[in-house]
């Protein structure tokens, strides 16, 4: 089974990035997998975490992409911002820079996605 959790705004605070939610959810107990995947047809990158046996997917959408790139740039550690703790989203900034090398260019990912991709992260 999974969840999905749907990132609404992001804020650069003493050189960390918070991914804030679009609902209150306690992250006790939930463990980052250091996975990302593409969702091209909802133009959203995914972060990969876990809360028991349940899969959690972090949706990224490409509204806070800009935002996303600075942090990236200046490789920014990246927080999950929960309603009584954060968590740490260890190996974003590697998955992020890998999945967005594998979408340039690729016509895999739809033309779109790619435009999207190439627009912001280049």
């Amino acid at each position: 089974m999974r969840k999905k959790l749907q990132v609404e705004t992001i804020e650069i605070n003493k050189e960390k990035l918070f991914l804030h939610l679009d609902q209150t959810y306690s992250l006790e107990g939930v463990t980052p997998k250091e996975q990302m995947l593409a969702d091209s047809g909802g133009l959203a990158f995914i972060y990969i975490a876990e809360e028991k046996d349940e899969y959690i997917y972090i949706s990224i959408p490409e509204k806070v992409w800009p935002q996303l790139k600075k942090g990236l740039e200046s490789d920014y550690s990246v927080f999950l911002k929960g309603s009584e703790q954060d968590l740490e989203l260890t190996g974003f900034n590697e998955e992020l820079r890998y999945l967005v090398s594998n979408i340039e260019g690729n016509s895999n990912y739809g033309e779109e996605m790619v435009n999207k991709v190439e627009n912001i992260f280049k």
